[in-house]
């Protein structure tokens, strides 16, 4: 089955290409290009693609916008950040947003063509530089959190590996538990931490492990 995927950049420009890598591609089948978050929200109210290439600097709604109201409608949504801005502060609104995966411009087609899969497989994939502040930002010395979240041990058994970087299949086979398991204690961590997305859960993971 062909990953379906929507692109939502103002830039006509930079819209064709990334039409035209994932074209390239016979595993990805463009199904929506949207020169805003209005015309994408819309289009998207009755179907959601598998994932979702988001520019951040849209006209109107922004980008950051977009990516909460795509989460409620989907919460199980796979939207990939694509943009220029590459401060910790927009890095982290989008991905409290529910954004699974950060790359900046410009983006090599074999790049963006492997986050596609990575988020597809569970990964959260970032460019090298947005990794490395991700990473720096976790290191700052934090409050500590004193909310009981009440996860039982198995739930953070999966949320520590989550934090190490494993897909889900691998978490299932390192716990010799199904797929399906796995998927099952991911979603009762998203429930009791009140996120919406892996980086999410694993953000609140390392502020509350601090």
């Amino acid at each position: 089955m062909s990953i379906t995927v929507a692109i939502v950049e103002d830039d006509p420009r930079i819209r064709k290409t990334l039409a035209t890598i994932l074209a390239s591609d016979p595993e990805c089948l463009c199904t929506g290009e949207y020169g805003s978050a209005e015309e994408a929200l819309a289009a998207m109210e009755t179907a959601t693609p598998d994932v979702v290439i988001m520019d951040i600097n849209l006209p109107g709604i922004n980008g950051v916008e977009c990516v909460r109201r795509l989460s409620k409608l989907d919460p199980h949504s796979h939207i990939l950040m694509l943009t220029v801005f590459n401060d910790t502060e927009t890095i982290f609104d989008a991905l409290r947003a529910g954004a699974v995966g950060y790359l900046t411009k410009p983006v090599r087609a074999a790049q963006l063509l492997a986050a596609v899969r990575d988020v597809i497989g569970g990964g959260a994939p970032m460019t090298s530089s947005i990794a490395r502040l991700v990473v720096q930002s976790f290191q700052k010395p934090q409050a500590p959190q004193t909310e009981d979240e009440g996860l039982s041990p198995r739930e953070r058994e999966v949320l520590d590996l989550l934090a190490k970087g494993y897909l889900y299949k691998e978490i299932a086979d390192m716990m010799q538990v199904s797929y399906s398991t796995v998927r099952t204690h991911i979603e009762r961590i998203y429930c009791k931490l009140h996120v919406q997305s892996r980086s999410q859960a694993v953000a609140r993971y390392f502020g509350r492990e601090n």
